[in-house]
């Protein structure tokens, strides 16, 4: 099994690749989804006013840890532990594949890159980025650009990547961005 990290940077396209790889096919995983399931496993730790409904407001959430970095830091501590392990679940319980993705955004600055065989980083301009961003979540510019500031910087995660789509136009280009780096993946040795 050849194990695939997908990352890029905040509103990239992750998801959308996500999409392209899960209708050709392949076995495609989120570790947002993980993390939520995460959160929701710790909220007794968490101890602040982040809960809507009985359950995480991701807004509230993300409003607070976007804006306080130790905060951040103590909610990375108590969830990349768990979400490393669920990863490693998965590849446990696919063992079989000859590929399987797991998409995850911050994959370096959780330092996940040991977990993979190969990563591929979905690259969008700053532009291009903001954006989409300020659009998809409904946020303002100082907002968003908090978001996009937390991260790495593309330079940085490029540079160790294996493969780099660049996710700059429309869904047929990204689609055959895609292709291509699937069939650059059948080539390489299980």
């Amino acid at each position: 099994m050849l194990k695939i990290g997908i990352t890029g940077n905040i509103a990239s396209g992750k998801s959308q690749v996500e999409k392209i790889l899960d209708n050709l096919g392949y076995k495609v995983f989120d570790s947002d989804k993980i993390a939520h399931e995460v959160l929701d496993e710790i909220t007794d730790l968490w101890g602040y006013d982040v809960f809507s409904e009985g359950k995480i407001d991701r807004k509230k959430l993300g409003a607070l840890v976007f804006s306080d970095k130790s905060i951040k830091e103590k909610l990375e501590n108590l969830t990349h532990p768990k979400i490393k392990s669920k990863i490693l679940e998965i590849f446990e319980n696919n063992r079989n594949e000859d590929f399987v993705f797991v998409s995850v955004p911050l994959l370096y600055e959780a330092h996940f890159e040991d977990l993979f065989d190969r990563i591929l980083i979905i690259y969008t301009d700053s532009e291009t980025q903001l954006k989409r961003l300020i659009k998809r979540n409904n946020l303002s510019q100082e907002d968003a650009q908090k978001r996009i500031n937390s991260q790495l910087p593309y330079e940085e995660k490029i540079k160790k990547a294996d493969y780099v789509i660049n996710n700059n136009s429309d869904l047929e280009s990204l689609n055959k961005e895609v292709i291509q780096f699937i069939k650059k993946l059948q080539n390489y040795p299980l």
